[in-house]
């Protein structure tokens, strides 16, 4: 059964660094796309990274020059390192693997970015 899981959320300052992890059970990351969504109150769910099968990335507009994606293919992991973090960063976050019939997605993980 294939089951996501983040961990690494919490409370930051603002300006601050948080790694989100993203571990993955029963489906290897590295070949299927991923990413991360999330979804802060009152708001729809907005894609912030993507990264293929291969290597190409995309990003939210707001976050491209403080977020990157990665993947560990020996772990069967992911990553997202966000870097400058601001209130407009708060939100639930969520991994992702889309397969050719299906997209599963993780639990979900508060991250607070507050003084």
């Amino acid at each position: 059964q294939v089951r996501l899981v983040e961990s690494g959320g919490g409370l930051v300052q603002p300006g601050g660094s948080m790694r989100l992890s993203c571990a993955a059970s029963d489906i290897i990351l590295s070949i299927n796309e991923a990413g991360w969504s999330r979804q802060a109150p009152g708001k729809q769910r907005e894609l912030v990274a993507h990264i293929t099968s291969g290597t190409t990335t995309t990003y939210l507009e707001s976050v491209r020059d403080r977020f990157v994606i990665s993947r560990d293919s020996v772990k069967n992991m992911m990553y997202l390192h966000m870097n400058r973090l601001g209130p407009e960063d708060t939100a639930v976050y969520f991994c992702f693997v889309k397969t050719l019939t299906k997209t599963y997605w993780g639990q979900g993980i508060q991250v607070t970015v507050s003084s």
